[in-house]
């Protein structure tokens, strides 16, 4: 019934997800990439990325892609693969109203003999249960008679051109076998790393959402470890780099949680066990010590302050990277303003500056105005809170040591930098 020699392929999202996607495939096939962004897709027509995760090369070998912000474009389209964000609310719940919409606008033109594809981060049963009904609605077919759907979740490592999207093992799953069986083979065209093929669309969503899970407890345990050794006196790192020389210990490292999977994801799992009547304790423990880890790098950094004889009112600080993680632009969810609402409160002067981020979108997310460039011997604290290629390793541009005043400290979140006088790890 389903072949790849008559798919003829939609991508729902041009983000982090969607991009990587859409040219992976438009290497090997025609695809329409659709997102509402009317920008978005005249950067993308013009060879350019901002999210840097795909080069202008790559854009220009992706023969078979087409870029719209037109609905209508796609309605000759017969597989819909929707790769929308799901956030959560300022209650921390589940938000799916990108999934909703997109859902809506794909389900207004699908035809008999369909597929949609979910690549979005849920819980087990949001495919089934929240976006189908959706589709029913606008399009009123009926699911599994006229269309079918299936789940492959994203493993998209921002700012990671090593394990990029045709590099990382594609977990598949349909609503039917021989959907499932479709889904994988289409999916099985590009991606290098092979596919596993789930034996349903929730065992796929479920092993989506555990991944960054499982993450989220690790990384807690080491930020809970991190209090503990903070106040017995000792270096967290050198006790990890001790206990790391057993054959099976597991090598996480304390720092600030945020993103759109790490940050988010557990939250998913919660409401859903919440909603089962279960309580899941150590999930909500774990997004608790992570979420309050922002303030404590703020508060260990006034403290050290304090401790060196430095005034806190009037004192310059300035905070090295706002992105969520390491060499890339994305700022969804960064915890980096955690601490710079934390000392803002402070009367102190705060700088940020960040080489990779859009002073216009920190603008527009956090009002944060990014410093042009930092100046060296000027500050009284130098926090490292994004290890960008620019600030550490063979390659820095930057020498932090040189910024801060004599008498001034660096707190080093990530523990990348030589101990040494001055220099706080978390």
């Amino acid at each position: 019934m389903y072949s790849l020699s008559s798919a003829r392929l939609a991508i729902v999202g041009l983000g982090y997800v969607g991009l990587p996607l859409a040219v992976a495939f438009g290497r090997k096939m025609s695809v329409v990439g659709y997102d509402i962004n009317a920008s978005r897709v005249s950067e993308l027509e013009s060879g350019m990325d901002r999210t840097l995760e795909v080069s202008s090369q790559d854009l220009a070998e992706a023969k078979g892609l087409v870029y719209t912000d037109q609905l209508e474009a796609l309605r000759d389209c017969n597989v819909f693969i929707i790769t929308v964000p799901t956030p959560i609310d300022a209650a921390r719940r589940p938000d799916f109203d990108p999934l909703l919409k997109s859902s809506a606008a794909i389900g207004s033109i699908l035809k008999k003999g369909d597929i949609v594809i979910y690549e979005s981060t849920v819980y087990p049963g949001v495919t089934e249960e929240v976006c189908v009904p959706v589709l029913e609605q606008q399009s009123g077919l009926t699911f599994n008679v006229d269309f079918h759907c299936g789940y492959s979740p994203e493993r998209i490592n921002p700012g990671d051109k090593e394990r990029t999207v045709t590099k990382i093992t594609k977990v598949t799953s349909g609503s039917t076998p021989e959907v499932a069986d479709f889904v994988d083979a289409l999916y099985r065209s590009i991606i290098e790393a092979g596919t596993h093929k789930a034996s349903s669309i929730r065992v796929a969503e479920a092993a989506k959402v555990i991944e960054n899970t499982q993450r989220d407890v690790n990384i807690a345990l080491m930020n809970e470890l991190a209090l503990i050794f903070n106040r017995i006196g000792i270096d967290t790192h050198e006790v990890l780099a001790a206990a790391g020389t057993k054959w099976n210990f597991m090598k996480f490292v304390p720092g600030l949680v945020g993103g759109h999977c790490i940050g988010v994801d557990p939250y998913y799992l919660a409401h859903k066990a919440t909603m089962l009547g279960y309580n899941p304790e150590l999930i909500l423990a774990a997004r608790r010590i992570n979420d309050e880890m922002g303030p404590h790098v703020a508060n260990r950094v006034l403290r050290l302050m304090a401790r060196a004889g430095l005034n806190i009112v009037g004192s310059r600080i300035l905070i090295l990277g706002l992105s969520f993680k390491e060499n890339c632009p994305d700022v969804r969810n960064t915890k980096v303003v955690d601490v710079l609402h934390e000392l803002r409160d402070t009367n102190a002067h705060i700088e940020v500056y960040d080489p990779y981020v859009d002073p216009l979108e920190a603008r527009h997310e956090y009002g944060v105005s990014l410093a042009e460039s930092p100046v060296p011997s000027s500050y009284d604290a130098v926090i490292l809170a994004v290890a960008h290629k620019q600030f550490v390793g063979e390659h820095a541009t930057i020498d932090i040591h040189a910024l801060k005043k004599e008498g001034g400290i660096v707190f080093d979140v990530k523990g990348v930098l030589a101990p040494g006088p001055g220099i706080h790890r978390l």
